[in-house]
């Protein structure tokens, strides 16, 4: 049975480099390139980080039912084409889809049985921090990324596990944890002890505590603006 885990979390919260890293080192877990209407940036290539189309193409595959969910995300479109799942189950293998929060809901919607992982930063400042260093945004759009962020880890309860990327290597070994535990226990398998713990530590219920202070950066910050 194919298990589809999703990946979310605000942009400039280093999730893209967590779902490469943990690509090298779980075996049969199939990734869904992203189609979208935004323009390549730096050395992205077509096919490779996402499909590149022109709206009106993806407005006609919309229309065709061609996704599994799409949103519109700062202007752009991105949508998951239903053809990886079709091919990860042929093949037997998961599906991980790195996609925001509105395609996250639609996707929970329509598979209820999805595994669902909210990355979050540090903290306010390290994400502004990072969002600011890595050079491809002007400061209006790292602005409305950084509004858009506070938004969207509000909806970290609609997620199973929470992680918190301080640590990239770190951050790699839990998420690959979750990822084998839920294999584990969804195939009726016996549990790796160590990976049962470390997900469980990640589980909502039992995180809330840890990831307190990183909320209250983000409200903080908003209440500085405000005034």
């Amino acid at each position: 049975m194919t298990t589809v885990f999703i990946i979310s979390a605000p942009s400039g919260s280093g999730k893209s480099t967590l779902v490469a890293e943990l690509r090298k080192i779980v075996e049969g877990l199939d990734f869904s390139v992203s189609y979208t209407t935004r323009p390549p940036r730096g050395s992205e290539q077509n096919r490779k980080e996402y499909y590149f189309v022109p709206r009106p193409e993806f407005e006609a595959m919309v229309a065709r039912g061609e996704f599994l969910e799409h949103a519109d995300v700062f202007g752009n479109y991105y949508g998951t084409h239903r053809r990886f799942l079709a091919e990860a189950q042929r093949q037997g293998h998961d599906l991980l889809l790195d996609i925001d929060v509105q395609g996250a809901a639609q996707i929970q919607k329509s598979t209820p049985d999805a595994v669902s992982i909210f990355v979050l930063p540090p903290n306010y400042q390290k994400l502004e921090w990072r969002l600011r260093h890595r050079g491809t945004d002007s400061k209006t759009v790292i602005r409305r990324r950084l509004d858009t962020a506070r938004r969207e880890i509000e909806n970290y309860t609609n997620y199973d596990y929470i992680l918190v990327n301080d640590d990239l290597e770190q951050a790699v070994d839990e998420m690959k944890a979750i990822v084998l535990s839920e294999r584990a226990r969804r195939s009726g398998r016996e549990e790796d002890r160590g990976n049962l713990q470390i997900a469980e530590k990640h589980r909502l219920a039992n995180i809330r505590d840890r990831i307190k202070p990183i909320l209250d950066s983000f409200r903080a910050a908003q209440d500085q603006e405000r005034d």
